[in-house]
C-alpha cells in the first residue's frame, strides 16, 4: 500500500518537476504564450517570463522531493531521519498549500490567472502531496 501511495505521490510530483524543467529551458508550454505562462504559474504583478533558473531550482526540489517519497516507503531504509525528512517535506508542502487560502498570499500573487488556478489547483495539489507524505510516515510505523 505505501509503494502505491509513494507511487502516486512520485508521479505527481514528477509531472511538476517536468513542467518546470521545460521552462527552465525556455518552453512555454503548455501555453504559447510566454507572458501569461508566467502570469499562470507565478502570479505576481509586472512578471513577464518564468525565471530559467528559478524554475530549474524549482524542478530539482520537487524531483528531490519525488524521490524522498520512494525512500520513505521504503520501511527498512534510512530510519528516523529518513521519517522526519518526510514529516518536514510534507508540512512543507501543507503549509504551501494552506498558505494559498490566505488574504497573506492573495495579495502577494494577486494575477489572474494564477489566483483562480492557485485556488482550484496548486493549493489542493500541495495539500493532497503533503497529506501523502504525513500517511507514508505513519505507514512506516505501523
Amino acid at each position: 500500500m505505501s509503494m502505491g501511495i509513494a507511487s502516486l505521490v512520485f508521479v505527481l510530483l514528477l509531472t511538476v518537476a517536468l513542467a518546470h524543467f521545460l521552462w527552465a529551458l525556455g518552453s512555454p508550454w503548455p501555453i504559447r504564450d510566454p507572458v501569461l505562462l508566467a502570469r499562470a504559474v507565478i502570479g505576481r504583478p509586472g512578471v513577464t517570463r518564468v525565471p530559467r533558473l528559478g524554475a530549474l531550482l524549482v524542478a530539482i526540489l520537487v524531483l528531490a522531493a519525488g524521490i524522498v517519497a520512494l525512500s520513505v516507503a521504503d520501511h527498512s531504509a534510512g530510519g528516523l531521519g529518513l521519517s522526519l525528512l518526510g514529516l518536514a517535506v510534507g508540512l512543507a508542502f501543507i503549509v504551501r498549500g494552506v498558505a494559498g487560502y490566505t488574504a497573506w498570499w492573495r495579495t502577494r500573487f494577486p494575477e489572474e490567472p494564477f489566483a483562480t488556478l492557485d485556488r482550484r489547483n496548486y493549493s489542493p495539489l500541495c495539500l493532497l502531496v503533503g497529506a501523502g507524505f504525513f500517511v507514508l510516515v505513519l505507514m512506516r510505523f505501523m
